[in-house]
């Protein structure tokens, strides 16, 4: 009669029990760190409303958001405008009024908070 042969057994099943470890004990689970939010502070000195918008370098406009008459908003830049030292121009469209103003362009970190007046006419 033949033995079993436990030895080749027990390698196969050492070899299986550490190819199934978690990937949390080797770190790869590790939650990226959150980029800080960048904010927009809108003080709006005027009668009318604003839609506000964002111009990043190529041009392209984002809404950010509306800010009320006579009120200081803030509004969120999204994260994908401001991935790193970013140049930004605003503009503050009037809600039923002419002639939307736009600011200077503004070189915006991720984090920072930026100021935007709107004078009333």
């Amino acid at each position: 009669m033949r033995q079993p042969r436990l030895v080749p057994a027990i390698l196969m099943l050492t070899q299986l029990l550490f190819g199934c470890r978690s990937a949390r004990a080797s770190g790869e689970d590790q939650p990226a760190p959150a980029t800080p939010k960048t904010t927009l502070e809108v003080d709006n000195r005027g009668f009318l409303e604003m839609t506000v918008y964002a111009f990043d370098a190529s041009g392209q406009r984002v809404r950010l958001g509306v800010a009320g008459s006579h009120a200081v908003t803030l509004l969120t830049i999204p994260e994908y405008l401001v991935r790193s030292v970013t140049v930004l121009r605003f503009l503050a469209d009037p809600v039923g009024g002419r002639g939307p103003p736009v600011s200077d362009e503004i070189t915006v970190e991720p984090g920072d908070i930026v100021t935007l007046i709107v004078r009333g006419s």
